[in-house]
């Protein structure tokens, strides 16, 4: 490990993977943070909480689609939801640089209420730190969140031929922020795909008992968080390229400006592990949630002898590993 951090210790992939296991798993190191996906889930009295925490420094701060707020909001919610939970309530400390205007504020705090009136998540903590200009690039918030485990989402085993389902295209809150950070002159309305996901697992109740394991694709994207999964449950993960949900912008767009949209974090995305009988049907419930129309099912699991590799079966037959992200792909995305 290199002696300073770079930005790619950020990204979501190997570079960050490195710093949690050979630093704060090493210091931290317990069986709810070392076993934990998305969220910690532990025991209270007769019932089990999941708790989580995030910090968001996305650059824009406005974006189609979304702002600061509303991701910070939905992407704690959203860890919550993945890892079974029904999100209850959120914290948010927001560290501000000297200057920024109150009216920006103002806006962000309301997109903030906005999306807890709509999932019905309480803001009940907080805190708020002023830091000169130019320590901080505008605002920084952290939310942490608590919610209630509904058992039956509980983790389960994965066999061999378990299905993979994801519930949109992918590659679209990552496409946008690079549109408007780097003001490319795009037609079209690609907007990111920021929003919470609470509704889907309410309508998959239902189907809890075939619901094996569920995650967010964010920093390091569909490949990178395929790959957490794989080495996670200790199998193998083959994905079919012409059943992955991405827009033709996207591909259009990445193309031109040297990016994959595998490795693109999206921020109303989830993927899901289920049952191999069962898993048309759910995905015929998840297809009826807002915002999910574009679900599919992209792959399975498989027995292999490099237990964790997940590889895709390309448009033209061929067969590509898909490897956790390496390297620089698109800083500041969440």
């Amino acid at each position: 490990m290199c002696n300073s951090i770079k930005l790619t210790h950020g990204n979501g992939g190997k570079d960050t993977s490195i710093i949690i296991k050979e630093i704060f798993h090493k210091h931290f190191s317990n069986n709810l943070l070392i076993n934990s996906l998305d969220a910690a889930v532990f025991e209270v009295g007769q019932g089990k909480l999941a708790f989580t925490t995030d910090s968001f420094v996305v650059k824009p701060l406005f974006f189609s689609g979304g702002d600061i707020g509303k991701l910070a909001v939905c992407g704690t919610i959203n860890d919550l939801v993945v890892s079974g939970a029904m999100p209850l309530y959120l914290s948010c400390g927001f560290i501000i640089e000297e200057g920024f205007s109150i009216d920006l504020l103002e806006k962000i705090a309301e997109s903030m209420g906005e999306m807890c009136k709509e999932t019905g998540v309480k803001i009940i903590a907080g805190d708020t730190k002023v830091v000169e200009k130019g320590s901080v690039d505008g605002l920084f918030i952290n939310t942490s969140g608590i919610g209630m485990t509904n058992r039956g989402y509980e983790l389960k085993p994965i066999k061999e031929g378990d299905r993979i389902i994801v519930t949109g295209g992918i590659g679209e809150h990552g496409t946008t922020i690079a549109i408007e950070r780097y003001e490319m002159k795009v037609k079209g309305d690609l907007k990111s795909d920021c929003m919470p996901l609470n509704n889907v697992i309410v309508k998959l109740k239902k189907y809890e008992n075939s619901i094996k394991l569920m995650k967010d694709p964010t920093r390091g994207g569909l490949a990178t968080a395929l790959n957490e999964v794989a080495e996670f449950v200790g199998k193998g993960i083959h994905l079919l390229e012409e059943q992955i949900p991405i827009k033709k912008e996207v591909v259009s767009i990445n193309q031109l400006i040297g990016l994959d949209p595998l490795y693109l974090a999206c921020e109303g995305r989830m993927i899901l592990v289920v049952d191999q009988k069962e898993s048309q049907s759910i995905l015929k419930e998840i297809r009826q949630c807002e915002g999910c129309e574009d679900a599919a099912i992209i792959g399975s699991f498989i027995n292999c002898r490099a237990q964790s590799i997940v590889f895709m079966e390309t448009h033209i037959g061929g067969k590509r590993i898909i490897g956790p992200l390496e390297g620089a792909m698109l800083p500041r995305i969440c």
